[in-house]
């Protein structure tokens, strides 16, 4: 399996329901680094995963959606702990509907994995996985 991984970063507000929370049920701000890995079994016939530019441009395009937002008056998320968890699904979410609107170019059609990961810290982060 070959892979591709593209980086950008997020900053967001948000606070959280729930006692396993603690200090973090009160509104924070949380600065992610944000990586999108694409994969396929095999390369395009360029020999490439995926046009690094497009890939770029378009995780920017996600999270400028959410980028300096305090999530918790975002209506999408009404209700919702936005946990790095759950924003990994989301952004993943997202970027998935891109390559199926062929916004990452045609030959993206044939990568077959999305993973995408938020770095909390040097210590702690969150991924999502998801067939393409």
């Amino acid at each position: 399996m070959f892979s591709v991984t593209v980086r950008d970063h997020l900053m967001v507000a948000h606070s959280f329901r729930g006692e396993v929370f603690g200090p973090a049920q009160a509104l924070h701000g949380a600065t992610f680094i944000v990586d999108a890995s694409f994969r396929r079994p095999e390369l395009d016939g360029d020999g490439i995963v995926v046009d690094i530019g497009r890939a770029t441009r378009e995780l920017g395009a996600v999270l400028a959606d959410l980028n300096y937002r305090n999530l918790d008056e975002q209506p999408e998320f009404a209700g919702v702990n936005t946990t790095t968890e759950f924003l990994a699904k989301a952004i993943a979410d997202r970027i998935a509907e891109r390559v199926a609107n062929g916004a990452l170019g045609e030959q993206a059609r044939g990568v077959s994995e999305l993973r995408v990961t938020l770095h909390e810290s040097h210590v702690a982060w969150a991924s999502y996985e998801r067939a393409l």
